[in-house]
């Protein structure tokens, strides 16, 4: 069952009301700390993926296509895991995800040379299929975990945690790699996969979904009936459609999976290392994610009309940035840049998941946002392959930068005519 703590005046982001939410909360506290576990183990990872390909290859477009395999089956995945988790218990679900993500991982211990690059990827795209099931998963639980009052809280804790989990992560990550070796990392990701389904076993609550259910038979799960009723309930309402494509439009952003290690190899050398200086630009672009959603939940509160001004702020402040960055002069000014940007994203990302989960039922909930982050990786992956492609082809990394800082002013002019949809009807302005 749900434990509900009693209502408290802290306004939904505040220190003492992430401390009443960890306590109170006994699921949520576990699929948090499952989270923390999990999510640094994943920045190991990357920063290792990364360093590999840039030195067994020198090729930005191979990173770029490590990110497309990072991301893209979760697009093409994302319509049948929403209907999966929409009729299976999502719980089960996050805990085999978990199971088969450490044994995947652990197969990448096994990568050494240039000609073995062909089990990289492949093992790759089996641990983002497995993160296609649990993804949705998670998000989906919240709501069903922590009452209504306490769902941006919820989600601002979160995406905060995500965003520590990637400076902390990176940062170490880069030690790691440089001290122990890539194999160290591929381990101890391997291992937070099985301790973050310890303890998602652990979590007890009722899942309204599965309520009436007896037994499903395959073709009910996986058939094309539950994809399409998914999209004829999000069809019916413009508003919530335009919610859905927030995150197409903040999956530009991506870009950053190449060009910050590329600034890093190429122009941010850290101690007269590259991947630290990678690290560095990562751990920075964590800082300002873990920032944002702190600084501007405040003012937005439980407000849903604020939150929607909030995503139309954090795209135009991502721009800005990203251009500043094009010509930082020096590491620290680049990583400042960096940080600035992200806090824009990771504002996009905190209200456009809340409003999303306050304006859909929980009946549609799991194909709802396997749709929403299935199109987010569709435009991650677009955008990191462009910036390696380019690269290769001779366009300079700092040119890649302006390009994305431009490019984020595209989704918040859409976004900003889509704001007209909540305007009063007998408002003619």
């Amino acid at each position: 069952m749900t434990q509900v703590e009693p209502e408290s005046p802290e306004p939904p982001i505040s220190l003492a009301g992430y401390y009443r939410l960890i306590r109170y909360q006994r699921n949520f506290r576990r699929l948090w700390i499952a989270q923390i576990i999990s999510e640094l183990g994943d920045w190991f990872y990357w920063v290792a993926i990364c360093d590999l390909l840039l030195r067994l290859t020198g090729t930005a477009q191979l990173v770029g296509l490590a990110v497309l395999v990072q991301v893209l089956p979760m697009f093409l995945l994302g319509p049948t895991a929403g209907a999966v988790n929409d009729r299976v218990s999502r719980r089960t679900a996050m805990i085999v995800a978990d199971l088969a993500r450490a044994a995947i991982v652990l197969g990448m211990v096994a990568v050494r040379t240039r000609d073995q690059l062909w089990l990289l990827f492949l093992l790759q795209a089996g641990e983002v299929v497995s993160a296609s099931f649990f993804e949705p998963a998670r998000t989906a639980v919240i709501p069903n975990i922590v009452s209504e009052a306490e769902t941006l809280r919820a989600n601002a804790l979160s995406s905060a945690t995500w965003s520590f989990n990637l400076a902390v992560g990176s940062g170490l990550g880069g030690l790691v790699v440089h001290w122990l070796g890539r194999e160290s990392a591929f381990v101890m990701n391997s291992l937070s996969f099985l301790a973050s389904a310890a303890l998602i076993m652990r979590m007890r609550f009722t899942e309204p979904h599965l309520e009436g259910r007896k037994s499903l038979a395959w073709a009910e799960i996986l058939g094309l009936a539950p994809i399409l009723e998914g999209a004829r309930y999000v069809k019916g309402d413009p508003r919530l459609a335009s919610l859905l494509f927030l995150k197409f439009g903040l999956g530009l952003l991506g870009a950053n999976l190449v060009l910050l290690p590329l600034m890093g190899d190429r122009e941010f050398h850290l101690a007269g290392t590259a991947v630290l200086g990678m690290s560095t630009l990562f751990l920075f672009r964590g800082v300002g994610a873990f920032l944002g959603p702190l600084l501007v939940g405040r003012l937005a509160g439980s407000s849903q009309s604020r939150m929607r001004l909030g995503v139309l702020a954090g795209f135009l402040v991502a721009g800005v940035c990203y251009l500043l960055f094009s010509r930082a002069p020096t590491l620290a000014l680049a990583a400042a840049c960096v940080a600035g940007a992200h806090a824009g994203g990771s504002v996009v990302w905190v209200f456009s998941t809340t409003l999303l989960q306050l304006n859909t039922e929980d009946r549609f909930r799991g194909r709802v946002f396997a749709a929403d982050f299935g199109l987010f990786t569709l435009t991650v992956a677009a955008a990191a392959y462009a910036v390696g492609f380019a690269v290769d082809h001779g366009v300079a990394p700092r040119s890649t930068a302006l390009g994305l800082g431009l490019a984020m002013f595209v989704p918040a002019a859409v976004w900003g005519l889509a704001l007209r949809l909540w305007r009063p009807r007998n408002c003619k302005l």
